[in-house]
């Protein structure tokens, strides 16, 4: 765990105050490529509730978010099928950043610069609790994923892959 022990302020935290959504604030040391699964880890925490926040894009190059568990994939082309789209692919960093606002390893679903449609894996629901960015590479928020639902509205989703490959 990281050394600081004041949680950041972010456009995420200001959203979730914002909205009364209860949370707990995790810092650790970001690793540059390390994911999830450094998360989990310094968290103590298994990685399936770590949820990430994937930058995605339609044929149209119309950005949208999808929430994920850290230990699996979006099978982009069945998430296109459910949401009546050609193809699903995953926004180049910058242009991720200019869309949400965050730096890629830092982004949040929440107190996004622009609101962004957001689906989320229906599995998520069963979990007691969800930690996801808070905005800031190498911080968490520790959220019940119905707080999610209430302030996100996200579309639900079934597009995990078990095998943590990457579908095109």
């Amino acid at each position: 765990m990281k050394q600081e022990t004041h949680a950041p302020e972010t456009p995420a935290t200001r959203f979730l105050h914002q909205h009364r959504v209860a949370h707990s604030n995790h810092l650790y040391d970001y690793e540059e490529h390390g994911g999830t699964k450094v998360s989990a880890r310094a968290l103590n925490v298994p990685e399936h509730h770590v949820v990430k926040t994937l930058v995605m894009e339609d044929e149209s190059a119309q950005p949208l978010i999808v929430l994920m568990h850290g230990d699996r994939k979006v099978n982009a082309r069945e998430l296109a099928r459910q949401i009546g789209v050609k193809k699903i692919a995953p926004c180049q960093p910058e242009v991720a950043q200019r869309h949400t606002g965050y730096m890629v390893g830092g982004t949040s679903p929440f107190g996004t610069k622009k609101m962004l449609p957001v689906y989320m894996e229906k599995s998520i629901l069963d979990l007691p609790l969800v930690y996801i960015n808070g905005g800031r590479r190498g911080y968490l928020v520790g959220v019940h994923p119905h707080d999610i639902l209430r302030v996100l509205t996200p579309k639900i989703v079934e597009v995990a892959t078990q095998d943590g490959r990457t579908e095109p």
